[in-house]
């Protein structure tokens, strides 16, 4: 079995224009950073346009869609705004997309969108972070997603008082 099977991944194409980043497995707080972390580096080489692919994307959490909340709102603060489109967004995820309000801010497409992956693409590297990276990365992750819709505070409060905690005591 090749590794990427064995785990969650994401593949990217990072010389397409749009970049393209395929999620294979889930996608959650363990892995979302390398991903924010790609997506930064991606805007500071001059890639504002991305497309990431949701067809073989087994779950998300909300992290993740608080780093895709994060990646939406520093697209548009460029001149030209970038743009992050989510493509072939199955059933329950678009639930969970449309959930947070996060269909207001980026654009999903959750028909057949005609995707040109290349083969040669390679898996982003995510290494572990400590446990103070982590609870800093989750509660900024959420703090993007109240950013997005002012109703996703109530839905996250616990969480978001829980993290300021954990951050404060370290």
């Amino acid at each position: 079995m090749p590794e990427t099977a064995a785990k969650s991944v994401y593949l990217v194409d990072a010389y397409s224009d749009p970049v393209v980043v395929r999620i294979d497995g889930r996608a959650c707080f363990q892995n979302s950073p390398c991903l924010r972390d790609f997506v930064a580096e991606m805007t500071r080489q001059g890639k504002t346009r991305f497309v990431l692919d949701f067809q073989n994307c087994a779950s998300m959490d909300s992290t993740f869609l608080g780093v895709l909340a994060g990646a939406a709102l520093e697209l548009r603060k460029l001149t030209p705004a970038g743009s992050l489109v989510l493509a072939r967004v199955g059933p329950r995820n678009l639930e969970l997309i449309r959930n947070l309000g996060l269909h207001r801010l980026l654009t999903v497409d959750a028909g057949e969108f005609p995707m040109n992956f290349d083969p040669r693409a390679t898996a982003l590297p995510c290494s572990d972070r400590s446990e103070l990276e982590n609870a800093r990365q989750v509660l900024e992750a959420h703090e993007n997603l109240v950013s997005a819709d002012e109703a996703n505070r109530v839905k996250f409060q616990d969480v978001l008082a829980f993290l300021k905690n954990r951050v404060e005591q370290k």
